[in-house]
């Protein structure tokens, strides 16, 4: 995790930002022991259930991690 001042924080707002947005955590130090006061990061990804209507308790389904499919290839089943 890198970290900076609340003034390199300040003055580097949008950079900071960016850096998130592309998975970093950035802490945020504070005072003369440079104590970190807060870390920015990256929303953790929620995991999508799916759900499968009538059979749903009678059933269990798994989708693999890198399943796809796209539209044409559903419209074609």
């Amino acid at each position: 995790m890198k970290t900076m001042t609340v003034g390199e924080f300040k003055s580097q707002f949008s950079k900071v930002i960016e850096k998130v947005k592309r998975g970093e955590e950035i802490g945020v130090t504070y005072g003369k022991d440079k104590e970190v006061v807060g870390v920015f990061s990256p929303p953790k990804k929620k995991k999508l259930k799916r759900k499968l209507g009538i059979l749903e308790g009678k059933v269990k389904v798994v989708f693999a991690k890198d399943f796809k499919m796209t539209e044409e290839e559903f419209i074609d089943l």
